[in-house]
C-alpha cells in the first residue's frame, strides 16, 4: 500500500435507488451513513431516486464531475426483477470496472446467506477519478460491503485513481 493513500480524504456521495423507500425508511443508505461517519469520510451528498436509468446515471455523471466528491456508493436496484436497473444503468458509465469486488462480495455474501448470493449484482468501478459502489439495497449486504471491502480500501483506491 502506498503510505500517502492513508491520508486520502474521502468525500462520499450516496445514492439510494428504490421505487418505494424515503429517507425516513432508507435503512441501507442510512447503514451506510452512518459506516462511512465511524470511518472519519464526509458525506457530501445523499439521494433517492427512483429504478428509472436517466435519473441515475444523472446522478452517478453529476458526482464523478464535482471536484468535491471522490466516492459515489449506489444502493438498490441490482438483482433480476424488472424494474432492477441499477447495474445495467451504471456499467456502461465505467472507465474500468473492478471485476473482484463483484466476486469478493458474492463469496463473502455466500457465507452469510448461501447461494442466493448469485444474484447479487454488485459491482465497483471508476469514472472522472471517482471510484463507484454498486451495493444490494439489503441494509445486510450495505454492512458487508462496506466494514469488509469498502471502508477498508476506499482510501487506497481514490488514492491510485489520483496518481499521476
Amino acid at each position: 500500500m502506498h503510505p500517502t493513500h492513508h491520508q486520502q480524504p474521502i468525500q462520499v456521495a450516496i445514492l439510494t435507488v428504490s421505487d418505494t423507500r424515503t429517507k425516513a425508511d432508507d435503512h441501507a443508505g442510512q447503514r451506510i451513513q452512518s459506516l462511512l461517519q465511524e470511518a472519519t469520510f464526509e458525506v457530501r451528498d445523499y439521494q433517492l431516486t427512483k429504478d428509472e436509468p436517466q435519473d441515475i446515471a444523472m446522478h452517478v455523471k453529476n458526482w464523478c464531475s464535482d471536484p468535491t466528491i471522490n466516492t459515489v456508493i449506489v444502493t438498490g436496484g441490482t438483482g433480476f426483477t424488472p424494474r432492477d436497473q441499477t447495474y445495467d444503468t451504471i456499467l456502461p458509465l465505467f472507465e474500468k470496472e473492478m471485476m473482484g469486488f463483484g466476486e469478493l462480495f458474492r463469496t463473502l455474501s455466500f457465507e452469510e446467506i448461501g447461494p442466493k448470493a448469485m444474484f447479487s449484482r454488485a459491482t465497483a468501478g471508476s469514472r472522472q477519478q471517482t471510484a463507484i459502489y454498486v451495493l444490494p439495497g439489503s441494509t445486510n449486504a450495505v454492512t458487508l460491503a462496506m466494514t469488509k471491502l469498502i471502508v477498508p480500501t476506499v482510501q487506497h483506491f481514490v488514492g491510485e485513481l489520483n496518481r499521476l
